[in-house]
């Protein structure tokens, strides 16, 4: 029951006793109407009206003026059981055993472990703050993460009058910030949000929001790596990443347009100010900030990270690594590259790569590239020219060797620096993969789109060279040039097999053309010739040999 003597407004539960005035009862001992003091407000329900106290006695004197003060009663829930109803609707979205490990991780921010509250599933006086955030999430986050998530739970406004941030936050809050992050939509995400990329409300400036992905896609990487959660790559087999976190932010933020259908590029870009139908717009139409956001949670606070409600996209944010383990290479791709590549293959093919080829491991060689990467089922090209830029393609289909255009529309270029972006079929031509060698009367070497002579992407048979000749554009990706120069010197190349490897590729049993001819092994021999095959084979990796970071 509330009361407010000031304007005299009640709150009333139907068949409660009226509250007094100085303690004096309003309908009680002077009341003549007979009703005792309890009044039934239920044919009332859903209004707000004035009415004397013995409406219902048909005449009745009520006081000697036969009249009685005029309440307005707002026939209303209780405050506290429409708080109370509304946290347990985010609470119900969450299964009983997600309802348990979110009570524990609050216990322990809260030092409230074991509470009553938390048993029963009902809000709990006690609070969060912003130390006990810093002191849980010191090692798995980076702080800058930790100061914003604790401001989107405090913009949580559980009275509806959105008065400023406390500095503690409730467990409604918490559970409430907890639904709308990990089971909400964009319009439920937004509010939170707005206030983790700025403290203050109203629009926000394209340099704010930069600041804000750059910390999210950091502390995604971060906390993956503390968690040891990268299934097999890590920050020393790939490489440095801070550059990857910039790229990714920013292809990112590529994709912000005002209400107009504008987007702001550069400078325009940091200094423009976007309100929160933009970034509603935005949140709901780039994925991976609500997914990064889901993992950032999930994985700092440690809660709801192994139950069985996580969806593909974070299941397979980062592919399991095959092929690398133990032997000393850096990879080409960094972990904020690796996610967003992966985000683009086929959904069945998203949760494991594995290394066919690279030249620091098999040599500089276009023998030695088709050899590994022939009849391996869907693979990533990838590699960077002496002007340090990286790009590549993915290939649907397995390479095979012959004059032919291969592949299908699923096929895309990528580049990864300076600038990280996907380019995919524009349906003007269908010339999506070439693998040729040997041959006089055509070109000699792998390429895709665009066409002979004129390559998207092209490494030469002459193994070293290349080019991506797109003026303006390629024709069947619509990439830009992705290399420095047009005509570019390779400097480093790898290509990693991507889903499971088909059985006709397996490497058990497998044996070379020497294997199966002693004789031509023995006439080697006798010639003085080694086996240069011997050194180059494939060690037979376990499924779960770099599942481990």
């Amino acid at each position: 029951m509330f009361y407010s003597a000031s304007h005299h407004f009640y709150i009333v539960t139907p068949g409660a006793c009226l509250p007094q005035i100085d303690g004096k009862a309003l309908c009680s001992g002077d009341c003549h109407c007979g009703h005792g003091g309890i009044w039934d407000f239920r044919p009332y329900c859903g209004t707000v009206r004035s009415m004397p106290c013995c409406s219902r006695e048909k005449g009745r004197a009520c006081g000697p003026d036969n009249t009685k003060k005029l309440i307005s009663v707002m026939q209303v829930e209780n405050m506290g059981n429409a708080e109370s109803n509304a946290y347990q609707n985010h609470l119900s979205r969450f299964l009983p055993e997600e309802q348990s490990d979110i009570d524990g991780v609050f216990d322990t921010l809260s030092g409230s472990r074991g509470s009553a509250g938390a048993k029963s599933g009902k809000a709990t006086k006690k609070t969060v703050t912003l130390a006990a955030l810093q002191a849980y999430m010191r090692e798995p986050l980076p702080e800058q993460m930790t100061v914003r998530l604790c401001n989107g739970m405090k913009s949580i406004d559980l009275t509806g009058k959105s008065s400023g941030l406390s500095e503690q936050i409730a467990k409604e809050q918490f559970v409430i910030f907890m639904s709308n992050l990990l089971k909400g939509n964009a319009d439920e995400k937004i509010t939170i949000i707005m206030r983790m990329i700025s403290k203050t409300e109203g629009p926000v400036k394209g340099k704010q929001i930069q600041e804000f992905t750059e910390d999210l896609i950091m502390s995604v990487v971060h906390v993956l790596s503390y968690r040891k959660e990268l299934k097999g790559w890590n920050l020393e087999n790939t490489r440095d990443s801070a550059s990857g976190v910039k790229a990714l932010a920013s292809q990112l933020l590529s994709e912000l347009k005002l209400a107009d259908g504008t987007k702001p590029v550069g400078p325009q870009l940091m200094e423009t100010n976007f309100d929160q139908s933009v970034i509603e717009d935005w949140v709901y139409r780039v994925p991976q900030i609500s997914v990064f956001l889901s993992v950032v949670i999930r994985q700092g606070l440690h809660v709801l990270h192994s139950l069985p409600d996580q969806t593909k996209d974070i299941v397979n944010l980062v592919p399991g690594c095959k092929g690398i383990k133990g032997r000393g290479l850096v990879s080409l791709f960094d972990i904020p590259s690796i996610i967003y590549i992966n985000s683009h293959l086929p959904a069945e093919l998203q949760h494991k790569w594995q290394l066919l080829f690279s030249s620091r491991l098999h040599g500089e060689s276009f023998s030695q590239l088709c050899g590994h990467i022939v009849n391996k089922g869907p693979c990533i090209v990838i590699l960077k020219d002496l002007d340090g830029y990286i790009f590549g393609g993915f290939a649907s289909h397995s390479w095979e060797v012959k004059p032919q255009f291969q592949g299908d529309n699923r096929c895309f270029l990528f580049s990864v620096f300076p600038s990280l972006a996907v380019y995919t079929y524009t349906g003007y031509n269908d010339h999506y993969m070439y693998l040729n060698h040997g041959q006089q009367t055509m070109p000699n070497g792998l390429g895709m789109g665009g066409q002979h002579g004129y390559f998207g992407l092209w490494i030469d048979s002459d193994y070293g060279k290349g080019h991506s000749k797109a003026k303006p554009r390629c024709t069947t990706y619509n990439s830009p040039q992705l290399s420095a120069k047009e005509d570019f010197t390779l400097d480093a190349m790898e290509v990693w097999a991507v889903g499971d490897l088909p059985e006709s590729a397996g490497t058990k049993g497998k044996k070379s053309i020497l294997d199966i001819d002693p004789e031509a092994q023995a006439l080697l021999e006798m010639a003085g010739k080694s086996r240069q095959s011997e050194g180059l084979r494939e060690p037979i990796e376990e499924d779960d040999d770099d599942d481990d970071n």
